[in-house]
């Protein structure tokens, strides 16, 4: 493989393939370099993206890559980026086993990793009957004895949407509830119930929820759990670069996907608090062309 590209990609689901297509169909030289561990890899199915609901977001990636890998400029590397640095005519990328790559661009199509709290039985629910996103996976537990783990405006916010799913909704807020009076209000207009106890551990059979066991030993049973937590960058080397970042924690861009380092984009789950597979395929689909433009202007 050589070391010379026109885009390195950082990052091959759907948001870093979507833009490697789109740079593939312009005859662009692109490498993309992927570690193989998406965040929604226990996921059983995706849902609310045309043409593709119900489908495993591992067939779906499959597809993906099987269509990229058609275009002759387009190139894979499976492995881990490590490092980046800016150099006199680009960019330069090291992967954990020593390769080092340059290119003209960087897009980071990293994604971001939720830190969950540390409750026995969590992991293996995540994703499966504890999840995220009620546009991704709501529609599978309507009607269903429901749970949000969250507190503030995250647990407020989820609640609102969920609300229209389901008429069992119980927020457990691990602590103090962190409510507005306002809210208050509306959470009890809606018969939302608030359970301030710990969660020691989440009973469940092969990820489907079962039990919630509280610190006092009081036992809930759900069908799901939304969860709602902080997130960190899964790679740190858009900060190493320079780029700056929102104050929830994303990848600072504008409407054009550039971050605030020029020659540096991103796209997906790392720039965007909209997480769903249709919306990384879309960013990662404009960034690809934003790239090309801006290539094209550089060149012609």
């Amino acid at each position: 493989m050589e070391n010379q590209f026109d885009v390195i990609i950082v990052g091959g689901s759907y948001a870093g393939l979507s833009a490697a297509m789109s740079l593939g169909r312009s005859l662009r030289k692109v490498l993309v370099i992927d570690s193989g561990k998406p965040c929604n890899i226990q996921t059983p199915h995706s849902h609310n993206f045309l043409t593709q609901d119900g489908k495993t977001p591992k067939e779906i990636s499959t597809i993906a890559k099987g269509q990229v890998k058609k275009y002759a400029t387009v190139e894979f590397c499976d492995g881990l980026a490590m490092q980046g640095k800016k150099t006199e005519n680009g960019f330069e990328i090291s992967t954990r086993r020593g390769e080092i790559f340059e290119a003209k661009k960087l897009i980071f199509a990293t994604g971001i990793v939720d830190e969950v709290p540390n409750i026995k039985g969590f992991w293996d629910c995540w994703g499966i009957s504890l999840i995220h996103c009620p546009y991704c996976h709501g529609y599978e537990f309507k009607n269903k004895k429901t749970g949000i783990i969250a507190n503030g405006e995250r647990g407020f916010h989820i609640s609102s949407l969920v609300n229209n799913l389901t008429d069992d909704l119980t927020i457990l807020t691990r602590g103090k509830a962190d409510f507005t009076e306002e809210q208050f209000q509306k959470l009890e207009k809606n018969n939302i119930k608030i359970i301030e106890t710990e969660i020691d551990e989440i009973q469940h059979q092969n990820g489907n929820i079962e039990t919630l066991i509280l610190s006092d030993g009081e036992k809930l049973d759900f069908d799901a759990v939304y969860g709602a937590f902080h997130f960190k960058q899964h790679s740190d080397i858009p900060g190493s670069l320079g780029c700056e970042f929102t104050e929830n924690g994303h990848i600072k861009i504008d409407n054009k996907q550039n971050t605030t380092v020029p020659g540096v984009y991103a796209c997906g789950d790392n720039s965007c608090a909209m997480r769903s597979v249709a919306n990384a395929a879309y960013t990662g689909n404009l960034t690809g062309a934003m790239v090309n433009m801006d290539l094209t202007n550089e060149g012609f």
